[in-house]
């Protein structure tokens, strides 16, 4: 009789997985924005009882230099409990770590030492192009069927971008995802609610209009993404297009509520045209329909205009640039970075049309060059950018860098690196965490953090 035990970090449910141990490393996309030398993945020490705690104690390099590293995922995660594809005998093992400038995707082991991953292969553009029709690899997340890997490019880089799958054992290149894709031509992220079928993708541009950083004349013709897509993820059809309106650009990450009960989530808009306000949205089911909602308006600070870079000047105010949102799992709190002012922001979303601020700390940003207890200088350059959340919800991580061609636009002096944590109180309130503070090794900056064992926007459920 088979005695599988399903990987000890799957959980059913989102209240199951909320009690899992504390993590007690982090790893972390290091990339060269030079594109000189070679990107990496590094591992952090995040166990507060270590001798190493705050510091990088291990790190993989790519095997090529110029990938970009930027988003990645695991390989199985808690949706392999799913009853619809049931995968239980999968294991937490594998990163799968695309290069959005290079599309080649990277697949790495963390076993048997998490601390020395290493790379067992290397899927080149070329093979991801003939069997997908896809380049410039973005977001990646662990399903029931496999592993879902979105693009924002089309075989040639331009429009329509989209998604594929990777057989999650052999990480073979199956094909594109969508049977019908309707309307949907841009790509940026994606995600899904597995209690109703449903999947959500959001919109950036074709890469000439972002490998070189943004295009003024693209932003305000309006000409970035503002749309939202739902798709029947069973039948992978375009279902419906919601469009934000002209006003509104760079509509970005989507969180959708970890309760598959709940049709709902969360997107961020880095950018009105009107204001330079940034805003977060809720999608919802209205009737047989989807609809959206703007529940958070964040405004834009005036500033000197010696202050502020090219870009700005004009406006006479810093934007907030909210460039990444993140939800703890128990669908409470939702943190909003602003990459421009230099804010984290904690929202109870509790009431997902209501959200109340609970708590706020500034560090870094385009004028304020905030500092951290743990710095060792008396300013910070860039600003809170990708944001992860453990399990339980009482640690915050991001780090201060969004993208190489982008980075420089928004602070021309340079990115120095560095990743800080939060901790948060149980009713709400975040302060930082004085001992925890990573300056990133020059000539790398860092982005997206995956903790070890999942985190907030790792796993999906399908169970309440």
């Amino acid at each position: 009789m088979a005695s599988w035990q399903p990987d000890p970090s799957f959980y059913p449910s989102p209240r199951m997985a909320a009690k899992a141990p504390a993590e007690g490393l982090a790893y972390v996309a290091s990339f060269d924005p030079e594109r000189r030398k070679p990107d990496a993945i590094a591992v952090v020490d995040v166990d507060p009882a270590s001798a190493t705690y705050s510091q990088i104690v291990g790190q993989v390099n790519m095997p090529n230099a110029g990938d970009e590293l930027h988003h990645f995922g695991w390989n199985a995660c808690s949706s392999c409990l799913c009853p619809n594809a049931p995968h239980p005998h999968m294991e937490r093992r594998y990163l799968i770590v695309p290069g959005l400038r290079s599309s080649r995707l990277h697949i790495i082991d963390t076993k048997p030492d998490p601390r020395k991953p290493k790379i067992v292969k290397v899927i080149e553009p070329e093979e991801v192009a003939e069997k997908a029709g896809y380049t410039r690899l973005h977001t990646t997340h662990c399903g029931p069927e496999g592993i879902y890997v979105n693009a924002l490019g089309n075989a040639e880089g331009k429009a329509p971008g989209g998604i594929f799958l990777l057989d999650s054992d052999s990480f073979e290149v199956l094909g594109q995802w969508e049977m019908d894709r309707g309307p949907q031509e841009l790509a940026y992220d994606f995600w899904w609610h597995l209690g109703h079928d449903t999947m959500v993708t959001s919109e950036w541009g074709t890469p000439d209009t972002f490998e070189n950083g943004l295009v003024p004349e693209v932003l305000l013709g309006s000409k970035y993404g503002r749309r939202l897509h739902f798709w029947d993820l069973h039948k992978r059809k375009h279902l419906q297009e919601i469009d934000f309106g002209e006003e509104h650009q760079l509509v970005f990450e989507l969180r959708p509520a970890h309760d598959p009960t709940k049709a709902y989530g969360f997107v961020g808009c880095v950018i009105s045209l009107k204001d330079l306000s940034a805003s977060i949205w809720t999608w919802y089911r209205d009737g047989d329909k989807w609809a959206v909602k703007k529940v958070i308006e964040i405004p834009a600070e005036p500033a000197d205009p010696d202050l502020l870079p090219p870009v700005l000047k004009g406006f006479k105010a810093v934007a907030p640039l909210v460039t990444d949102i993140d939800l703890s799992m128990d669908d409470r709190f939702l943190y909003v970075s602003c990459w421009g002012t230099g804010d984290m922001i904690q929202y109870d979303v509790s009431d997902p049309f209501s959200p109340k601020e609970t708590g706020r700390v500034r560090i870094g940003g385009i004028v304020s060059r905030e500092t951290h207890p743990g710095a060792k200088n008396g300013t910070l350059n860039g600003g809170p950018q990708m944001v992860e959340i453990s399990r339980d919800g009482k640690r915050v991580y991001f780090t201060n860098s969004l993208y190489g061609p982008i980075d420089p636009q928004f602070y021309p002096d340079g990115i120095d690196g560095w990743m800080v944590k939060l901790d948060v109180a149980d009713n709400g309130g975040i302060r930082f965490d004085d001992k925890f503070f990573v300056d990133w090794p020059r000539g790398h900056r860092p982005h997206q953090v995956r903790l070890e064992g999942g985190d907030c926007s790792s796993d999906s459920y399908c169970y309440p």
